[in-house]
């Protein structure tokens, strides 16, 4: 049986994550929405979806921290949409789509962080330690 400290410990470090991530997610969103320019051709519809799950993290961190049970639950739909939409802009990009090379990749981390947090928060609720 795991430490219940641990495990707490664990949901809150994820938290942490999630929120920063959230918060830096919303941030380049914005500055790109207000005119900044990236450096890269901005496919809109991206921009917009990652805006507005720069929110939804910060939902799921604070969930994850103060309702385990629910913050896992939200890291793995957030882990399912943002896989989803990688593969959707993979193939744009590699059918010569509005999508750039930098936007693949910075889905590949969104993606890689929450399958990461995903896999974190099952283990840290395994065994009943989870409110």
């Amino acid at each position: 049986m795991r430490d219940p400290g641990t495990a707490s410990n664990l949901r809150t470090a994820a938290a942490v994550i999630a929120v920063l991530f959230g918060l830096a997610t919303l941030g380049a969103g914005a500055s790109v929405l207000a005119g900044a320019d990236p450096g890269y051709l901005v496919f809109r519809p991206l921009l917009w979806f990652n805006t507005a799950m720069g929110l939804a993290y910060v939902g799921a961190g604070l969930a994850m921290r103060w309702r385990p049970q629910a913050g896992a639950n939200a890291t793995m739909a957030i882990a399912a949409m943002n896989l989803l939409v990688l593969v959707a802009i993979v193939v744009l990009h590699a059918q010569g789509g509005p999508v750039a090379l930098d936007s693949v990749r910075a889905m590949t981390l969104r993606a890689g962080v929450w399958v990461a947090l995903a896999l974190l928060m099952r283990f840290a609720n395994r065994g009943g330690s989870a409110r």
